[in-house]
């Protein structure tokens, strides 16, 4: 009888410990977010292959040692890099910051450790346009490490999508002393490309290009973002061979394929522009591309495909607004310019003005709303905020121009439209053609 009753305890504790192993074992697993199997094109590279281990051994650490912080780091870190490639923004954004959420939690003793998952949480933010909330947890990193290019590199981030200029031409300043290379190179080249040194800004994207290793995505987004500076100059020939030259290195790179698609609107091309677009979209659900689709659609009367498209494109936006991801700045361009709604887009831009009402964009897109709503004096107020780092911008001056010229400034507002088209002669935009008409109707008056 004591022989049963102690093999019924024994029996007990078996059953309880590896229920609680099973537990805690589970528990672990639920704890980390599974990898989302890669689709089209980019499912099928040697790079994906690579990741995919890398990720998989980190989350099989993981399970095994659910306290290693490092590997939970570098799973967060490659979470991130997913949301880049894969354009998986409403998946991965949260998922890295929940495992980076864990580690700051757990308040760990190592001072590296507690830096770079400072760091990665503020990207994170950066990349969800939580724009304060980023400022605020870079300011916090610098606590536990201030000679380290990294966190000047979001802080420039942080202030100039906050409209801090001046502050971010100081933390960019301090990347570059402290590690030249394409990261700090093309924080550069924005700051000059805002500030309206587009030359210099050209300069600067080139030496980002070739501070970076040929091959890597970030080298290949590099090149690209030097396409799109020849290209806002009316370089289409330099910024072919950018977008060449970048689909060369990651071949299918969808951002490259858009530039492509973008130069054969301008050139007048536009079912081949629809095919590239079709493409760019099909590799990576990125919003900018189905803008340009319906763009496309609308002008060549396909009404049924745009409105198809629109729908996908506003249920998509929804779903990243859920996720954290704030849009409201896009969705009020995407309102005003492909559904002709300024109402609409108003609230959506003054939610934005809000949070950031020093931010040259957001100002230029309330005075693109408010010329819209033929409220010049209001246009005119914002504009006041959107030139003032001298951006040359050509869709900013041609803007700047029609509001001046609606406000009885003729002359310095056809100057402004000239100096617009001159900058940019391959504008086809509602508002460039009707700078044109109104060139076209002063000089006819002559």
């Amino acid at each position: 009888m004591k022989k049963d009753y102690l093999t019924s305890i024994l029996l007990v504790v078996i059953v309880a410990g590896a229920l609680g192993w099973y537990l805690t074992h589970r528990k672990s697993q639920d704890l980390i977010p599974p990898l989302r199997e890669r689709q089209g094109p980019i499912s099928t590279t040697s790079e994906w292959l690579n990741t995919k281990a890398a990720i998989q051994g980190l989350q099989s650490k993981l399970r095994e040692k659910p306290n290693d912080l490092q590997s939970k780091l570098l799973l967060a870190l490659a979470y991130m890099q997913e949301a880049r490639v894969t354009g998986e923004h409403p998946y991965y954004y949260p998922a890295a910051l929940q495992l980076i959420n864990d580690i700051l939690d757990q308040k760990p003793e190592n001072q590296s450790l507690l830096y770079e998952a400072t760091v990665a949480k503020a990207s994170i933010q950066l990349s969800l346009h939580q724009f304060a909330e980023a400022l605020q947890t870079a300011q916090a990193a610098l606590q536990y490490n201030n000679h380290s290019a990294s966190i000047y590199g979001v802080l420039t981030d942080a202030n100039v999508e906050l409209g801090r200029y001046e502050e971010a031409i100081k933390m960019a300043d301090q990347m570059v002393a402290l590690r030249p290379d394409l990261k700090s190179y093309s924080r550069v080249s924005y700051l000059r490309e805002i500030h309206g040194d587009m030359p210099g800004a050209i300069e600067a994207m080139k030496m980002a290009v070739s501070a970076g290793f040929p091959g890597l995505e970030q080298t290949v987004w590099t090149t690209v973002t030097l396409g799109n500076l020849y290209e806002k100059t009316g370089d289409l020939k330099n910024a072919a061979l950018a977008y060449e030259q970048a689909l060369a290195q990651y071949p299918k790179y969808a951002f490259a394929l858009a530039g492509l698609g973008r130069l054969a609107v301008k050139n007048k091309k536009e079912q081949e522009a629809i095919k590239l677009f079709t493409e760019a979209a099909a590799v990576l659900p990125e919003f900018s591309f189905q803008e340009e689709l319906v763009r496309l659609y609308q002008q060549k009367g396909e009404k049924k495909k745009a409105n198809q498209m629109m729908q996908e494109l506003l249920a998509g936006m929804e779903e990243d607004q859920e996720a954290g991801h704030i849009v409201d700045l896009e969705l009020a361009a995407i309102h005003l310019e492909l559904g002709h709604n300024p109402d609409g887009a108003l609230a959506y831009a003054l939610k934005e003005f809000k949070r950031r009402p020093d931010n040259i964009d957001v100002c230029k897109t309330l005075a693109h709303i408010y010329y819209k709503k033929q409220d010049y004096t209001q246009a005119a107020a914002y504009l006041q905020k959107a030139t003032r780092t001298n951006s040359q911008d050509a869709t900013l001056l041609c803007l700047s121009g029609l509001v001046n010229y609606r406000l009885g400034k003729h002359i310095p507002g056809g100057n402004l439209i000239r100096k617009s088209l001159t900058i940019d002669p391959y504008q086809n935009t509602p508002l460039s053609r009707e700078g044109k008409n109104l060139l076209h109707q002063s000089v006819s008056k002559l």
